[in-house]
């Protein structure tokens, strides 16, 4: 007689365990000095940390170069040129630093997209063959399947079409 923890015969199973890496281990081996240095300023970016610190030096600036502390002072006078110059560079760099973040979320995904393949084709595999042991028709399986598909599709796109 055999149990869970034996396989046919009474031996047991053998130790093969199958593991997908792990999407972020696969990204992580990728990422370099550059990448780390990328996301960090993306991040602050991306922050309320961020926007303060720019109100604060915006009104700083402003009012340092509009004379309230001098004329001596004032080093940008209005229209504030180095200013918007300082602004226009700044945006530039960190529109820069968000499409690199982009590209490298790109090339994650696509990480991702293969990783789910794999584990998707290894499920059909595993599945169909007990279902085969069991005396199921794969084919047959199969055109059920696409017949749900397509009804969900459809479904879906009538739902889309004609909102509630």
């Amino acid at each position: 007689m055999t149990s869970h923890s034996n396989g046919p015969a009474g031996r047991p199973w053998p130790r093969l365990v199958i593991r997908l890496p792990h999407e972020q281990d696969l990204f992580a081996r990728q990422r370099g000095v550059q990448d780390h240095i990328a996301d960090v300023i993306t991040a602050f970016a991306g922050s309320m940390a961020f926007v303060y610190v720019h109100m604060a030096w915006f009104a700083g600036w402003i009012v340092v170069n509009e004379g309230l502390f001098g004329e001596d002072a004032v080093f940008d006078p209005f229209p504030f040129g180095l200013l918007t110059m300082i602004v226009s560079l700044e945006a530039i760099f960190l529109s820069t630093f968000v499409m690199v973040s982009q590209n490298r979320q790109a090339a994650r995904d696509i990480i991702r997209a293969d990783l789910n393949y794999e584990a998707s084709v290894r499920a059909e595999v595993w599945s169909t063959n007990p279902g085969r042991a069991l005396g199921l028709d794969p084919e047959e399986i199969e055109r059920q399947t696409q017949a749900l598909i397509t009804q969900s599709r459809k479904r879906v796109d009538e739902e889309t079409e004609h909102p509630a």
